[in-house]
């Protein structure tokens, strides 16, 4: 037993380990470190799908699903009237049926309201989906805001992170237009 114990140490300590990442077959070409912030998305993506949905929960509104609650908080966002296009536009959907089936979902839930101006169907959030809201806020603040507040990067290292990722997020989207043209 101890033999192989000391196989694998010499196996870890005699080969680079290289960059943390989900495809090392991607790694190998140009920016590795582009492969490291990839593979960094997908955890994060998938970590915060199941954080939104398990806050929600918490906050005594189960049974939404990741998109249906980024789509309540955009709609809440400054309290005006949204239109389809503009929640497309601001959470980056492509499309738009996604965003219809979400409203059909959190107006059947009561959490928003539907209305018009002049031909395009506007949402607005409702009283149920203030509370909503505003539940889901102070389990977050619990939760990740003040429990997180001595570990985390300080807020200008995640506001500069958070630019970082928009840039990224352009940077793909540029290569995604670019790649449905080949």
């Amino acid at each position: 037993m101890a033999d192989k114990k000391n196989e694998g140490e010499d196996r870890l300590s005699s080969a680079p380990l290289g960059p943390i990442v989900s495809s090392a077959h991607l790694a190998e070409g140009g920016s590795p470190a582009l492969s490291e912030i990839e593979y960094g998305l997908i955890l994060a993506s998938h970590a915060f799908d199941r954080w939104i949905v398990r806050c929600m929960a918490a906050a005594g509104f189960p049974g939404l699903s990741p998109m249906e609650i980024l789509i309540l908080h955009s709609i809440r966002h400054r309290d005006r009237e949204k239109k389809l296009a503009d929640i497309c536009l601001v959470l980056d959907i492509e499309d738009t049926h996604v965003v219809t089936y979400a409203i059909r979902k959190l107006e059947a839930a009561k959490l928003l309201t539907t209305g018009r101006t002049g031909k395009e169907k506007t949402v607005k959030i409702s009283e149920r989906g203030l509370e909503a809201c505003k539940t889901y806020a102070e389990v977050r603040k619990h939760l990740l805001v003040d429990s997180t507040a001595n570990a985390r990067p300080s807020e200008q290292t995640l506001s500069e992170t958070a630019a970082i990722l928009r840039f990224i997020s352009g940077a793909f989207n540029q290569a995604a237009r670019a790649a449905a043209t080949l």
